[in-house]
């Protein structure tokens, strides 16, 4: 069966259910676990994506760091993602690590992947069959060649520029009370604060169950920021829930979309 290019960054259950058997198909279980054993029910075929160790700068000084280019692309070949593969991406809380990982990938330059709407716990939800995970790979080396797109990814002297760009919406997914300074940071140590000039829209607020809410509604929720034609820069902790705003930017046609990899983790311990 020939490639399929895949029209959206997002497709749903059944659609996956229905083209599970396509020749150049990789599905990807992005859930993040401290031990992914076998005893961990995942989609059928899924091959297991380590955001946490294999996908990030470990030696970064703050979690979830960008991965240079040539880590990611050796790991994308180590999970035999091929040039003309087409990768749906997926986790175990819906619509959560997944993201991340779309975000990589098309950072990289890597344009066939979408993330499965509602993840695990929504395939579950329709009736659709798991299996026990496997440690064992049963794929070849793939031939994927990353190409980075620098205007994907913004880091802390990018930010800096930011707060004092009228041309740029920051926009914070944290929780309300994160962003508002009413509860503590999660991380310890962490002060709580926001990014200046950067507004607030949850993460949660673009979900519906598990999955992400249709197009229209996501429209009309970015359409009460005054954006414009501005470009649009995502924050969040540390990196992983800005991709959802990322995401659910993208299926509501922005185009000028950047997300600030340190996050307020970062930011937040450079600045006082």
């Amino acid at each position: 069966m020939p490639n399929t290019n895949l029209v959206s960054s997002i497709v749903s259950c059944n659609w996956l259910y229905e083209n599970e058997h396509l020749e150049h198909l990789i599905i990807l279980d992005a859930s993040v676990k401290s031990n992914h054993s076998t005893t961990d029910d995942q989609i059928p075929n899924s091959r297991h994506i380590d955001i946490k160790r294999k996908f990030s700068d470990v030696n970064a000084n703050f979690p979830n760091a960008f991965p240079s280019k040539k880590q990611f692309e050796s790991e994308a070949r180590n999970l035999g993602i091929n040039k003309d593969s087409i990768v749906i991406v997926y986790d175990d809380k819906g619509i959560y690590w997944s993201p991340r990982v779309w975000w990589l990938f098309k950072t990289f330059g890597f344009k066939n992947i979408a993330v499965l709407d509602g993840g695990l716990p929504e395939w579950k939800k329709q009736g659709y069959l798991t299996s026990l995970s496997s440690n064992v790979k049963n794929w070849k080396l793939g031939n994927v060649i990353a190409t980075y797109n620098t205007s994907k990814m913004c880091f802390f002297d990018g930010i800096l520029k930011a707060t004092n760009d009228e041309t740029t919406t920051i926009i914070d997914a944290r929780s309300s009370d994160r962003f508002n300074c009413e509860i503590p940071e999660p991380r310890a140590g962490l002060r709580s604060g926001t990014i200046p000039n950067s507004v607030n829209l949850p993460y949660t607020n673009l979900l519906s169950g598990n999955c992400l809410k249709p197009k229209q509604e996501l429209q009309t929720i970015f359409n009460t920021f005054t954006i414009g034609e501005n470009s649009v820069t995502f924050s969040c902790g540390s990196g992983i829930t800005a991709c959802i705003l990322a995401l659910a930017a993208k299926i509501s046609d922005y185009k000028q979309i950047t997300v600030y990899d340190g996050s307020w983790t970062e930011y937040g311990t450079l600045t006082t």
